[in-house]
């Protein structure tokens, strides 16, 4: 007679519930590491309440969105819907609808929506007046960066934690993603060199989102006089830095997409060269290159566009690379700068006066110049980014 002994029944059930479970488990955690990211400005509940009865300028432009269902809906509006007493938009380099050219002043004005006044803080004027302040008690700040040192919307959130802090205000911070948080790279600012495309002692990399790059202006005394601010920081939730995030509005109109906003750091150093970097194109800061070159195997020619009305090289064939397939960079890519400069047609104006600026230094040019390897120019890097990383450490917010 054929018989089955109880292991035998209970054995393969048992293997299945433990594979079931296994799977369950592993779903669980791929769920959790799937979890929508909740920026700073969609947890209404840790911001409403205290400024329900409060007076509100907001620093915003096209990124200050708030995903509703499968829609963004502009903090503002959402603001305005909910009965805050919105008083005044700042608007950052350009401009509120995030249009105009870099580096393009921008005018006051009013939201055609709301009828708002719209005050330009990059232009003649980048730092809130007394008078701008005057009928305020809270300023919002909530804008999309990419976490690169010259890009200009942390030195807009500094000068006005600064006017904040001279005008006896409170600054709420809506925090949101670093789209390049994921590394840390480049040589630390030499002060001697501060301008608006840098502002801080910190590296062209930073790694931080701008809540907690915020707590670093404000701990580190990087305000005039050491003054500090009223500042809350409204965290974001689910985030992981280590994830490399795909922003679901571009941030300005030449960082249209994912592989852009990755390669700006390391391209950016063109755009004091007489390189383009694809202004005027649609493959915005994922090509570089020159009517000069010999290249012919890649080529594209710059035309005047919305947030590109005078490329450089307008309407003139540029011969380069197409580096829309580039893996993902998790540190500052110094070899196209250098060979960029060994292959240039007049050596001596291939950097512009502007150059120090992007870099941070006199130092990077002359490394160059002198025909340094980018490993011997990385090498100078590791003191200051050690150092500096040990100072993060002290702000951060997220794993």
């Amino acid at each position: 007679m054929f018989r089955i002994s109880i292991s035998e029944l209970v054995f393969p059930i048992v293997i299945k519930i433990t594979f079931f479970l296994i799977v369950i488990n592993s779903a669980q955690k791929s769920f959790a590491q799937t979890e929508r990211i909740l920026v700073g400005a969609e947890q209404t509940e840790l911001y409403f309440k205290d400024i329900k009865n409060k007076r509100i300028a907001v620093v915003a432009n096209q990124t200050s969105r708030i995903r509703s269902r499968k829609k963004y809906v502009h903090l503002i509006d959402t603001l305005i819907s909910m009965n805050i007493n919105v008083k005044k938009v700042f608007a950052p380099e350009h401009g509120f609808r995030g249009i105009a050219d870099a580096g393009e002043k921008v005018s006051d004005g009013f939201d055609i929506k709301t009828g708002l006044p719209i005050v330009t803080l990059y232009g003649e004027n980048r730092k809130p007046s007394s008078k701008h302040l005057e009928n305020i008690d809270v300023v919002i700040f909530d804008i999309q960066d990419v976490g690169a040192r010259f890009y200009t919307y942390i030195s807009t959130m500094h000068m006005v934690m600064e006017s904040v802090a001279e005008n006896n205000k409170k600054i709420y911070i809506l925090d949101r993603p670093n789209p390049n948080g994921h590394y840390v790279d480049g040589p630390i600012l030499d002060m001697k060199f501060k301008s608006f495309v840098g502002m801080h002692p910190v590296p062209i990399v930073h790694g931080m989102t701008v809540g907690e790059f915020a707590m670093m202006i404000n701990e580190e005394g990087w305000l005039k006089k050491g003054i500090k601010s009223d500042l809350k920081v409204i965290p974001l939730k689910n985030y992981d830095r280590k994830i490399i995030y795909d922003l679901p509005i571009k941030p300005s109109p030449n960082l249209p997409n994912k592989q852009s906003i990755n390669l700006y750091p390391s391209l950016c150093f063109f755009e004091q060269t007489d390189i383009s970097i694809g202004r005027g194109t649609n493959m915005q800061f994922q090509i570089f290159g020159n009517p000069y070159w010999d290249n012919k195997l890649f080529s594209f020619t710059p035309k005047s566009m919305s947030g590109a009305k005078f490329p450089k090289h307008q309407n003139t064939k540029c011969y380069g690379f197409d580096l829309s397939n580039q893996s993902i960079l998790s540190r500052i890519n110094l070899e196209w700068l250098i060979f960029a400069y060994n292959n240039s047609k007049d050596k001596l104006s291939f950097f512009k006066k502007g150059f120090v600026r992007l870099a941070g230094n006199n130092i990077l040019q002359k490394q160059i110049e002198n025909g340094k390897t980018a490993k011997q120019i990385r090498d100078g890097w590791k003191k200051g980014i050690k150092k500096f990383k040990t100072l993060r450490k002290n702000y951060l917010l997220y794993d």
